[in-house]
C-alpha cells in the first residue's frame, strides 16, 4: 500500500482500504424423499476477495502462464517502464485469448526509442555472429581438405 496511487479515504488511516462483506438472499426449493418440495430462504454473506498470485516482470521472465492479467501502468517514481519491461509483461501468456489488461495505460512507454548503446551492442553481436559462422565454415572446408590429403 505504500506505493499505490490510491488516495486516502476520509475517516481512515493512510494505507487502509476497507473490504466489507457482501450479502445476498435467494429462494431455493428443497425436496426430501417422498415429500413435496419446500421453499427456503437462504442468506449468503462473503468477502468479495479472489485469491491470486502476483509477481514482477523480472520474476515472470522465461515463464508461460496460462492466464495473465497485466498492469502496464508506469510505476510511481522517476524511472518509467522500458520497452523490455513491456515486452516481458505482455508476452507471458500462452496467447491473445488468455491475456487481459488491468486498466488503461499511457502510450508514451511504447513510443520510446531503444537505448542507442544497446542497439550498437546488438549490431556488434551480430557482426561477431557472422564472423564466427564464416570461421566455422572455413574450418569445415580445411578439415575436409586435410582428410582428403591423408587418404
Amino acid at each position: 500500500m505504500h506505493r499505490t496511487r490510491a488516495s486516502q479515504l476520509e475517516g481512515l488511516e493512510a494505507a487502509v482500504v476497507p473490504v466489507e462483506p457482501i450479502e445476498s438472499r435467494m429462494q431455493i426449493e428443497v425436496s426430501y424423499a417422498g415429500k413435496p418440495p419446500m421453499k427456503r430462504s437462504v442468506r449468503r454473506r462473503q468477502f468479495p476477495i479472489t485469491a491470486a498470485y502476483a509477481f514482477t516482470d523480472y520474476r515472470s521472465q522465461g515463464q508461460t502462464i496460462p492466464a495473465v492479467i497485466v498492469d502496464i501502468m508506469s510505476p510511481p517514481g522517476p524511472k518509467p517502464l522500458s520497452l523490455f519491461n513491456l515486452y516481458v509483461a505482455l508476452s507471458r501468456s500462452s496467447g491473445r485469448e488468455t491475456i487481459r489488461l488491468q486498466r488503461d495505460f499511457e502510450d508514451r512507454p511504447f513510443l520510446v526509442q531503444h537505448n542507442p548503446e544497446l542497439l550498437a551492442h546488438d549490431e556488434y553481436l551480430e557482426k561477431l555472429d557472422s564472423q564466427t559462422k564464416t570461421w566455422w565454415a572455413s574450418m569445415r572446408v580445411e578439415g575436409r581438405e586435410e582428410a582428403q590429403t591423408r587418404n
